[in-house]
């Protein structure tokens, strides 16, 4: 028997996330769908989107997975459209989409940077204008935007994707008061360092496990159903005062 929460509000509740076929997104994926909830997901990744929407085929609503790349704005639209047409008007935005893929101040090209904004930041404006229409409709509604807290500890390696995350929380303040007057909450539920399959692979090496045992006040490792975790409370009718607000999830790190 699970010692974590059921959330009764979240059944039936229309549920859409982008970059949801891995890591964290995949997470978010699983977790709601085992709330009952109608969950559609966005990913250019098709493998893995359509591997996990069939490892959930047995939930009470089996997952929607669309191919899209959200960096074409057009495509991120008419995608919504489509979710919102299957699964009904999107009560709970989670949009998880980025790449912190590493890079350097002196190799930035200008095709690059608008490479990094679309994937890290824009897509989340322009999804979130999609899905307010139908969430005025419904009376109320929940967006969550994927932070970090890599530019408020000051990583080096990707000063586009900090910028980017650092933008994010800007974004919410600037929408939370709009928004709130129709009862949709906005808010940023913020990572730490998230060992998923990716971290593993490509950054989590012993000097990694020592600083991680050294700066998180929790001893072990974050994963990405620690934030799932925090998404479903944000999404549910539990978080109904909780708007414009930055949730950390790091272990104490930040």
């Amino acid at each position: 028997m699970s010692s974590f929460a059921t959330y009764p509000s979240l059944t039936d509740r229309s549920v859409l996330i982008s970059g949801g076929a891995t890591g964290i997104g995949a997470a978010f994926v699983a977790q709601f769908a085992r709330q009952g909830a109608r969950v559609a997901f966005l990913d250019i990744d098709q493998t893995h989107g359509a591997a996990l929407r069939d490892s959930l085929s047995d939930a009470r609503h089996a997952p929607l997975f669309l191919p899209c790349d959200v960096t074409n704005v057009a495509a991120l639209q008419q995608a919504i459209a489509d979710a919102t047409a299957e699964i009904g008007k999107i009560s709970v935005l989670i949009n998880n989409a980025a790449n912190d893929r590493r890079h350097r101040l002196d190799d930035t090209t200008p095709e690059a940077f608008e490479q990094s904004i679309g994937v890290n930041l824009r897509h989340q404006y322009f999804a979130i204008q999609a899905v307010v229409p139908g969430m005025r409709e419904l009376g109320g509604g929940s967006v969550i935007c994927l932070g970090s807290t890599g530019w408020m500890i000051k990583n080096a390696g990707y000063p586009m994707y900090a910028m980017a995350k650092s933008a994010v929380h800007g974004l919410v303040n600037g929408l939370a008061r709009e928004l709130g007057k129709d009862r949709i909450r906005i808010n940023a539920l913020v990572p730490g360092w998230v060992i998923t399959e990716k971290q593993r692979e490509l950054w989590l090496d012993e000097a990694g496990k020592q600083e991680i045992a050294r700066k998180q006040c929790m001893p072990g490792y974050l994963d990405a159903d620690d934030l799932a975790r925090a998404a479903l409370f944000l999404g549910a009718d539990d978080s109904r005062m909780c708007t414009g607000q930055s949730f950390i999830v790091d272990g104490g790190w930040a």
